[in-house]
Formats: C-alpha cells, structure tokens, sequence
C-alpha cells in the first residue's frame, strides 16, 4: 500500500435508510439500511474496486445505517472497520424517530433560533455539533497519515465541512449547507506541514446512478 505524507479523507453520508425513505426524523435513533441502500452502497463499493481506491482504515458511526454502508464497503475492498460513536448523527432530542408530521405538530420550530438552542428540546445544538464534530476530525488527524473512509451522517458531515473550511454555524440555520446525499461524499486533504486542508471533491449519486 502506498504511503503518503498527508491525510486523504472520504466523507461519506450512509446510504438510503428506511427512515429517510418513510421521512422519519432519525437523529440517533437506529433504523437500517433499505434496500435501495444497500444497493447504493453495493454499487459504490463496485465503483471503488474497479476504480482501485484503497484505504488504510474504514472509521464508521456505529448506528446500523453508516455501519451497514461501511461493511458492504469494507468486504468489498478487503479493508479493516472500526465503529467510533464521535460519528454518530446530531441528537435530535424528542424529536428523533418521529415522523416530520408528527414532529411539526408536537414540536414545532420557534421563529428563532440561536446556534445554542436545543434541537428538538433536548437534543444536540447547532454548537454543540459544531465542537462535536471538531473533535472527531482531531481524532482523525492525530492518526497516521494516510487515506481514510469515514461512514456517517448528514448533519455532521454538514458541521465537518464547517470546521475543516473555517465555517461558524448561524442563527436559524443560515449560511452555508453542504447537501450529502445518501452515498454523496467529500474528499479532503489535509497538509500536517502547513496545516491547510483542501476541499477536493463533492461527489452526489444522482438518478441516473442509481
């Protein structure tokens, strides 16, 4: 395996869940891949043989959706998994596992929000997945250099591209959003002697695709 003096890093968002498919909010709630999602991983992980890309390790969030994703990937690349909860999707608070009708109707979004508010009541704030996802990115830079596939979620796959791109969160949700489709990924770099990362690429599976 090739070694390189550099971090190469895929973000990749799980693939289709039977939550996104029935429009539950799922925060940490655990639902499984459907079985669109299984196809879409599987056709990925082909893309990735065929293609030779390699990795050093797979690093998955170990709710079913991302690690189901990442073992379909793992076998198919012959790589080795690990599961970090630090990957694990925003707390959605009371509003995990409802289904965005029901959520609306208990729960329904204030006029505002500030970047400390409680999602869903209880749940992870814009903040606290902001610094949440500034830790796991820390983890991943105190490893080897190398290349390496992380498995996760959308929310803070959003949060990594802020942290790695000097991005601050903003009231309400504005400013800028990074749209990970289920098996969309970035590819970044990141450079330990200059400390610069590089937004590589933005890679989304359309329907064509799949």
């Amino acid at each position: 395996m090739e070694s390189i003096d550099f971090y190469q890093i895929y973000f990749l968002r799980h693939g289709e869940s039977t939550g996104n498919a029935n429009g539950y909010h799922q925060g940490q709630s655990d639902f499984p891949l459907s079985e669109k999602g299984v196809q879409q991983a599987q056709q990925l992980a082909s893309r990735w043989k065929a293609e030779g890309i390699f990795f050093n390790k797979i690093i998955s969030s170990p709710l079913s959706r991302a690690r189901q994703t990442a073992e379909i990937i793992a076998q198919a690349l012959s790589m080795p998994i690990e599961c970090d909860p630090i990957w694990m999707e925003r707390d959605a608070g009371l509003l995990s596992g409802l289904h965005a009708e029901e959520a609306q109707k208990r729960y329904p979004r204030p006029d505002f929000m500030s970047v400390y508010d409680k999602i869903g009541k209880t749940g992870e704030s814009q903040w606290e997945l902001f610094l949440r996802a500034g830790k796991a990115v820390d983890t991943l830079i105190k490893r080897e250099t190398g290349r390496y596939l992380v498995v996760s979620h959308g929310g803070i796959l959003n949060m990594v591209l802020y942290v790695t791109l000097g991005i601050f969160p903003q009231p309400n949700f504005y400013g800028a959003q990074f749209l990970f489709t289920n098996t969309g990924y970035a590819v970044l770099h990141f450079y330990p002697q200059t400390h610069n990362w590089l937004l590589v690429e933005l890679s989304h599976p359309t329907r064509k695709d799949f």
